[in-house]
């Protein structure tokens, strides 16, 4: 068929189909066909190169007169959105030179239970806690957001809270089942994360999700939510347990870092930092550091030792289940899991996982 007399892809149809191969992104970029992402590999679908008009018109059937006039005025858009019997999809429109491209991100609408990935059991008892603040922290399209959704998914079928959750945008929608969920998009429900946050204190919350703890004012309204007594749950583009503890400090001026040590002493309670490697045979598997907060966690911080950190990681896991991501690496090699390449690629602390991988 020439390209003349070629039918337009229609969006949604393009959709359905790219669920079906169980992959995680779709690309629409002018100059090129769409293209997958599977197990952490872009892949060219079978199909005609798009030019910008077939995709603008392709994002535009999408999206409102509103959000059409945000993405003039910005060159930017993100939202989320669920095509029925199909999925739900997290998007973001960008402007390249060549014309408007699309990010698609797939989500799934069953939310996983904490075991269905196999997720470190101490999960259970961390969600069980009154108040404080859990990071769970990694690269983009590290899971962060599934392992979060489960961790409130756990809640939800246990405890009976209300959960706030503060998005941009809102990626998994809860069903209350015992808990309550008051899901907050931001830009669409709210002005910002920050002012979200202050005001949350006053919708008698429990639990509060931040979808992305961008600065230092939604950082401190997170440590003050933290002090008196919710459980707060926040994520960072962060690669290790002890670069998260390092990156909130630095977000702050010299005079208010002291501060800032002293209140994440006091209110953390766990770090969570993952990343998505190549499974040996297809998909991925999560490797997962945990620190977990205990008072000689708590003094490294407010001594400004954060270097430390790691050490005390490695000392009594059984007692204190924290684990690295040279443990869980070496774990996931043992078994073969993982190939050697893609556990020392993936690695962040690489000469130290080879020293041990030649004393296999």
């Amino acid at each position: 068929m020439s390209e003349a007399t070629a039918k337009p892809i229609e969006i949604k149809k393009l959709l359905k189909s790219v669920m079906h191969f169980d992959s995680s992104d779709l690309h629409l970029v002018p100059g090129s066909e769409p293209q997958i992402r599977i197990d952490k590999e872009l892949k060219p679908l079978n199909l005609p190169v798009l030019n910008a008009k077939e995709i603008e018109e392709m994002a535009y059937s999408l999206i409102e007169d509103k959000q059409k006039k945000v993405f003039e005025e910005y060159n930017e858009l993100d939202f989320s959105f669920e095509l029925d019997n199909v999925g739900r999809f997290r998007a973001n429109y960008y402007r390249t030179i060549g014309g408007i491209a699309c990010a698609f991100r797939m989500i799934p609408i069953d939310i996983p239970t904490l075991d269905q990935y196999n997720n470190n059991p101490i999960f259970k008892q961390l969600v069980k806690k009154e108040k404080g603040l859990i990071l769970v922290t990694g690269p983009t399209g590290s899971g962060k957001s599934t392992t979060l959704a489960s961790m409130l998914h756990e809640i939800n079928m246990t405890e009976r809270r209300h959960i706030i959750t503060i998005e941009d945008p809102v990626e998994f929608v809860h069903k209350n089942v015992k808990s309550l969920f008051s899901q907050r998009d931001v830009g669409e429900n709210t002005a910002s994360f920050a002012t979200a946050l202050k005001y949350s204190l006053r919708q008698d919350p429990d639990i509060i999700l931040i979808g992305e703890m961008r600065d230092a004012e939604t950082i401190g309204a997170a440590l003050t939510a933290a002090e008196t007594g919710h459980l707060v749950f926040g994520t960072l583009h962060t690669n290790s347990a002890p670069g998260t503890i390092n990156r909130i400090i630095d977000v702050f001026d010299g005079e208010e870092q002291a501060q800032v040590r002293a209140q994440l002493a006091s209110s953390l309670v766990a770090v969570i930092s993952q990343s998505l490697i190549p499974r040996i045979g297809g998909g991925k598997v999560a490797t997962q550091e945990v620190l977990i907060s205990n008072p000689a966690i708590q003094n490294l911080i407010r001594e400004d030792k954060v270097h430390q950190l790691y050490s005390q990681m490695q000392l009594n896991q059984n007692e204190t289940n924290m684990t690295t991501q040279t443990d869980e690496l070496v774990k996931l090699l043992r078994k073969k899991v993982i190939t050697k390449e893609n556990a020392i690629k993936n690695s962040n602390r690489a000469e130290e996982l080879i020293k041990i991988i030649n004393a296999f």
